[in-house]
């Protein structure tokens, strides 16, 4: 049974989820934005199977080089753009807060649709949702959705970084309201685990 934790990141309070089956050491995360928030989620003899990024904005991969650093097998998934965002302080706009950070390991590429086994039972699926930015990816896992922030409810989606687009907004947020029926809904900023969207 998937168990799920989360705990804000000091990094524009975005959220990291620590996912496991209850029974083994393994984990996986979705983002990466604080890797002190993300230890702070597993406990010692922990295994950080992967890391699953919802976006290439640097509050949800400032932490990517010390996880990477900790748990060296670690498997980083995002998407195609994403994985561009991680190698430049410029996409990622890290080099404008003053924090700049890239990541230049590899990066296992997800598409929309694509499945990823994380426990036995337990499958990944990666839904493509741009519209906040191109690199936009939700996760269904079990009865959990993961949407970063493609949609958070109550909050206008930001559309007016680059690569953002009101259009693409509108529609993944239609895919999205339907995606979550009977999900427990997990966004990268604000808590709203187990809350269903309105």
């Amino acid at each position: 049974m998937l168990a799920v934790t989360s705990a804000v990141g000091q990094v524009m309070n975005s959220i990291v989820y620590a996912l496991s089956d209850g029974i083994s050491h393994d984990y996986y995360l979705v983002d990466i934005g604080d890797f002190d928030a993300a230890r702070s989620l597993l406990p010692k003899d922990a295994n950080v199977r992967g890391v699953f990024i919802t976006h290439g904005h640097h509050d949800h991969i400032f932490g990517i080089n010390d996880l990477k650093k900790a748990y060296p097998d670690c498997v980083v998934y995002a998407s195609e753009e994403c994985a561009r965002m991680l190698t430049s302080a410029k996409l990622n706009l890290s080099m404008y807060l003053e924090m700049p950070m890239e990541y230049k390991g590899e990066v296992t590429i997800l598409h929309d649709g694509d499945r990823v086994n994380l426990f036995d039972g337990i499958n990944l699926t990666a839904i493509s949702t741009p519209g906040h930015n191109p690199s936009c990816l939700c996760f269904i896992v079990d009865d959990y959705l993961f949407i970063g922030d493609s949609y958070i409810p109550g909050v206008k989606v930001v559309t007016n970084l680059p690569g953002g687009s009101k259009r693409q907004a509108q529609e993944s947020v239609e895919k999205i309201l339907e995606l979550a029926e009977g999900k427990k809904v997990c966004s990268g900023h604000y808590a709203i685990q187990d809350q269903k969207l309105i």
